[in-house]
């Protein structure tokens, strides 16, 4: 079969088609990953730091052609994709760094001359398996710190990302690693299986149903696995917020990238007194979103899904504030929506949809609004808005959220710092930062003891 990339924005223009490896492809990839993993550990810190640094280098060489390339095949805005091309770069700057960084430490023993020490070491081969709305910065903060500690990498992408992965394994190569430690498979549901049963270690970001198979399938064959899988995230609003701050930042988080972040706010929750001005402000900071801003959503296929399900909440009751509906023009584009009155059985109030579409609630106090922002079975980000630091942390540590911004928008990653959600949102270690390096490696205890009369120097 033939893996097609086409552009959000004109659907007539083909990114690129390529044909679909099959398992066994795969399968050969990554037993030529495991034998490129040996040397490149052996390497040594100062090699995997320098080459790292020459990805970023890169990057930040082709940064112009790599933003065009992201807003031609997934349909991101100009501005964001340019943030993501910087971030990419920053990314492997980050990681170069880590090579150097401690790998154990040295224990005192219970009784006796020797030493106690632990290591972390590599697990081998990760097969990484990344979605298409960040097709550069994702499979970056996977591969990164993978390679860091002396993994080689197999990654599958996205079929609406494959000439975005493509063109990264090209300037992958342009850092001089040796051949096979960093390799880029297309495909889809059959090579992605064939992944997870053959790596050493898998990652894996996408749909909640896709993900918890890949857990199931490394997790039956002893390999550690992460799965990150969106969530259905809320903004809570307080009566003595800044009404048209917070507005403005939800708007962001609905409609930026057309809503199509994991981190992006579809429930928004306003308290007490903060319903009426934050609903006007918020509909009039919606419609002033713009292509810039928004943008189309990824295929026809998510935006007969999210018109679909603003029908169907409408029919059940539910009020359009603004958007709804989709613009008569080229492309696969879908307004910011925001509704009121969906009844909490719909699906727009319990399922992510992945686009501009958000629900506003209206809860009487702070207790009610934090037992409604906790009722879903998936929270990766959360937002409060208030004026008081003191109510916003205390809100905070009642919050069943991965991730909880005070007076900023749900969207939004710090690539340094621990990324992943709560409940049904996230599985096994977090990823970036140093639990990124965590999870890619393994301790081993190792105890040295004197070799006793005749041995030794």
């Amino acid at each position: 079969m033939t893996i097609t990339s086409y552009n959000p924005a004109d659907p007539a223009d083909l990114v690129v088609a390529v044909e679909e490896p099959g398992a066994e492809a795969v399968r050969a990839a990554v037993a030529r990953a495991r034998g490129a993993q040996a040397g490149w550990l052996a390497a040594g810190a100062g090699a995997r730091s320098v080459a790292l640094g020459r990805i970023a280098d890169a990057v930040e060489a082709h940064a112009e052609e790599l933003a065009a390339l992201v807003v031609r095949e997934v349909g991101k805005p100009l501005a964001e994709a340019r943030g993501e091309v910087a971030r990419t770069a920053a990314i492997w700057r980050y990681y170069a760094q880590a090579p150097y960084a401690p790998s154990g430490a040295v224990h005192e023993t219970a009784g006796g001359p020797g030493l106690l020490l632990t290591r972390r070491r590599p697990h081998g081969v990760a097969g990484l398996i990344a979605p298409w709305n960040f097709p550069l910065a994702i499979p970056s903060w996977k591969a990164a710190p993978a390679m860091a500690v002396g993994n080689a990498v197999v990654l599958k992408p996205a079929p609406e990302a494959t000439a975005c992965a493509l063109r990264l394994a090209e300037l992958v190569a342009l850092a001089g690693l040796p051949q096979d430690v960093f390799a880029v498979l297309p495909g889809g549901a059959e090579e992605g299986a064939a992944l997870v049963d053959a790596a050493d270690v898998v990652s894996f970001t996408g749909s909640t149903g896709v993900g918890r198979a890949v857990v199931r399938a490394a997790t039956e064959r002893g390999v550690p696995v992460q799965a990150e899988l969106g969530g259905l995230n809320a903004a809570l609003v307080l009566p003595d917020a800044d009404i048209a701050q917070a507005a403005g930042h939800i708007a962001a988080a609905v409609a930026g990238y057309a809503g199509q972040k994991c981190t992006a706010t579809s429930r928004v929750i306003a308290v007490g007194e903060a319903y009426g001005p934050l609903r006007d402000a918020l509909v009039k900071a919606l419609e002033a979103a713009d292509d810039a801003v928004c943008g189309p959503v990824v295929n026809a296929a998510a935006r007969d899904r999210l018109t679909g399900a603003v029908d169907s909440a409408v029919a059940a009751g539910a009020t359009v504030l603004t958007g709804g509906r989709v613009p008569e023009r080229p492309g696969w584009y879908v307004e910011p929506t925001l509704l009121a009155g969906v009844p909490a059985e719909h699906p727009l109030a319990r399922e992510e949809f992945f686009g501009p579409v958000a629900v506003l609630h209206a809860a009487a106090d702070l207790d009610a609004a934090i037992v409604l922002a906790n009722d879903t079975p998936h929270s990766l980000a959360t937002s409060v808005h208030s004026g008081s630091l003191d109510v916003a942390l205390a809100a905070a540590d009642r919050l069943d959220a991965g991730m909880i911004r005070i007076n900023a928008p749900s969207s939004g990653v710090d690539f340094h710092l621990p990324f992943g959600g709560a409940k049904g949102a996230s599985h096994g270690e977090r990823e970036q930062g140093q639990a990124a390096l965590d999870f890619y490696t393994v301790g081993r205890t190792i105890s040295v003891l004197p070799a006793g009369p005749g041995g030794g120097a």
